[in-house]
């Protein structure tokens, strides 16, 4: 599998250059050390260097001897991760001479598919961990981000679950492709829960295409601020709320931070939302 799909990511362009390689296009040890002093070139390790536009936590993994990997690297190349996490690196079986790490550097001894002049391990590779050292939710709805932005397809899925003990083959039901974000996931989690009818991405006449439609009358949708900032995108959301209630839907946002952070008791208002406010339970009271 290529070690870097098409993404914006400067963590996924760079490469660890040795001092051979450098000498190899014309520099000389002098030239290479007035390229460092100058700023111009970036010595993570000795005889290893990176360019100077390298991301601080590319550079600090290749500083340990190590590859950016597992939930550092996902994060940094835009995939979701649920919470800001630690740096977690990859470090080779039986690498010594390594510098002393700090103890909340995350390390993860194992052989790596990775070339010798990758500071970042494969995708799979780095999945797969990641679901090591996330709860199941969050390493389903990571999953689910790494499919819809074409980090993997479904057979390098498989892959993924492969290197997994087989317990870990239970969130593969759980995946979606079609999550536009990781609140997407993490709140379509919680509403398989509650054991509802649950619609995603519907496109609705005259209001749009929506998150989810629950027992076909309750429109949610997550917002988060990236993408639903200002009073432009206020404005277009009150109006297709409006065009939604005039068809008989009711729509609830709830908010990323409580997706994220407050699981419980939003899951025990969605419960409340939807038993007391299903219209045919209603009629039936």
């Amino acid at each position: 599998m290529p070690n870097a799909p098409s993404a914006t990511s400067p963590a996924l362009h760079h490469q660890i250059l040795e001092t051979s390689d450098l000498r190899a296009h014309g520099l000389s040890e002098r030239r290479i050390r007035l390229l460092v002093d100058s700023g111009q070139l970036l010595r993570v390790r000795r005889g290893k260097y990176l360019a100077v536009d390298a991301p601080p936590c590319l550079s600090e993994a290749a500083r340990f001897g190590g590859r950016l990997d597992c939930v550092s690297l996902l994060r940094e190349a835009g995939i979701f991760i649920a919470s800001e996490p630690p740096l977690h690196v990859q470090l080779d079986i039986g690498a010594s001479r390594l510098p002393a790490r700090p103890h909340h550097v995350v390390a993860h001894w194992r052989a790596t598919g990775a070339q010798r002049c990758s500071p970042i391990t494969p995708w799979i590779e780095a999945l797969a961990q990641a679901c090591r050292c996330q709860d199941p939710r969050s390493a389903a709805a990571t999953l689910d981000s790494a499919w819809h932005r074409g980090f993997v397809d479904e057979a390098e899925l498989q892959e993924v679950f492969a290197r997994l003990p087989l317990r870990y083959r239970a969130l593969r039901g759980l995946l979606d492709r079609r999550a536009e974000s990781g609140t997407e996931s993490l709140m379509r989690l919680i509403l398989r829960t509650l054991g509802c009818d649950i619609r995603v991405q519907q496109h609705i006449a005259g209001v749009g295409r929506v998150d989810f439609v629950v027992d076909g009358w309750l429109i949610i949708e997550c917002d988060s601020e990236a993408h639903h900032a200002g009073w432009e995108a206020a404005k277009r959301d009150r109006r297709r709320d409006m065009a939604a209630a005039t068809l008989g839907y009711t729509t609830i946002r709830p908010v990323a931070e409580d997706i994220l952070h407050h699981r419980d008791e939003l899951t025990a208002t969605l419960r409340t939302i939807i038993e007391r406010g299903n219209p045919v339970r209603a009629r039936r009271r």
